[in-house]
């Protein structure tokens, strides 16, 4: 590479909860630059989210962190073109690449589904994953079919 990598930019936590995964996932949520319109979105979806699962003893919080390590891949399928065909290659990801593959799949999959507001499609997919159901759990396991039916090529790797 001729070019030095990029510095790596320094999120500040959120205003509320103190926590930069939480910033990192409202950049992720932020549509055209309306960062406040994304943060009051992602509170109001974790505050549904504490009241309809108030029975469990965990915070909604934690509830969100979980359904994220829930939506998280571990193996992912790489194309490599090797002598005139395209192999799938089984790669491990990176752990950056983990966290931003996880929050992007829940808010794609948040994006799709059917309500009135995004706060309210967010939290149901934020359950759904929380429960290991819903469309980012399914595009993980998905990811980790499509690497383990491609196993016999991991020697290619680079």
């Amino acid at each position: 590479m001729r070019k030095s990598k990029p510095k790596k930019r320094i999120l500040l936590p959120d205003p509320k909860f103190h926590d930069v995964e939480v910033t990192r996932f409202v950049n992720n949520l932020m549509l055209q630059g309306k960062k406040s319109i994304a943060y009051s979105i992602f509170y109001d979806a974790i505050d549904m989210v504490g009241e309809k699962m108030k029975d469990s003893d965990k915070a909604p919080l934690d509830i969100w962190k979980q359904a994220l390590e829930n939506a998280t891949p571990q193996v992912e399928v790489k194309s490599r073109r090797i002598g005139g065909a395209n192999f799938q290659v089984p790669m491990e990801v990176r752990p950056e690449r983990k966290v931003s593959l996880s929050m992007k799949n829940l808010i794609a999959f948040a994006r799709k589904r059917s309500a009135h507001s995004m706060a309210e499609k967010l939290c149901a997919e934020i359950m759904a994953a929380y429960n290991n159901e819903g469309g980012a759990v399914k595009r993980k396991e998905e990811m980790h079919r499509m690497a383990e039916a491609n196993k016999a090529f991991a020697h290619f790797r680079f």
